[in-house]
Order: structure tokens, then C-alpha cells, then sequence
């Protein structure tokens, strides 16, 4: 008989092997999906934040001859980008984030 050298061969052509069960490989778990969910409503929740009329509306109308100052609000300049740049550490880190 000679040594076999090779894992196939024309003996085990055709036979089932056992298949080894494999682990679950997936990379993210309950919580990574749970602080992915929490970053993307701080997200969504900035953008809302930062929305409302542009500078030359006034009471729903367009009107060139008028400014608007609440463009410049502490809430569209300020609170709603730190939303927003919170929002994205937390997906950073839920992306991060070991099982």
C-alpha cells in the first residue's frame, strides 16, 4: 500500500464527511445593535434639531427684503451639530465595540 499524500483522494470521492459545526462568526451582538440604535437617533434627532425656516422666511413666505435671525438660534447652531457629532461616536463605538 502506498502512503496517501493528499487529503482527496478517489476513495473518498462522493462520502459524506461530518460536517463540523461551525460558531456563530458573525462580528456584532445584541448590544453593538442596541448602541447603533441609540446613535442613530441621536443622529436623526440633530438633523430634526437643525431644521426650520431659512433666512428669508418669514411667517411661511419667501421674502428677499426680510432676515430672519433665527438661523443663528443656540439650537440650530450649537445643540444639534453636538447631536449629531455625539450620534457618530456612538456608532464609532458601536461599530468598535466587541461581542
Amino acid at each position: 500500500m502506498s502512503k496517501k499524500t493528499n487529503k482527496f483522494s478517489a476513495d473518498s470521492f462522493g462520502k459524506q464527511t461530518p460536517e463540523v459545526p461551525q460558531e456563530n462568526t458573525f462580528y456584532f451582538g445584541k448590544q453593538n445593535f442596541k448602541w447603533m440604535l441609540i446613535g442613530f437617533a441621536c443622529i436623526v434627532t440633530g438633523f430634526l434639531l437643525m431644521m426650520g425656516p431659512d433666512a428669508n422666511t418669514i411667517d411661511g413666505k419667501f421674502d428677499p427684503n426680510s432676515w430672519n435671525d433665527g438661523i443663528f438660534s443656540i439650537r440650530r447652531i450649537r445643540i444639534a451639530p453636538l447631536f449629531v457629532v455625539v450620534g457618530f461616536a456612538i456608532e464609532a463605538y458601536a461599530i468598535l465595540k466587541r461581542k
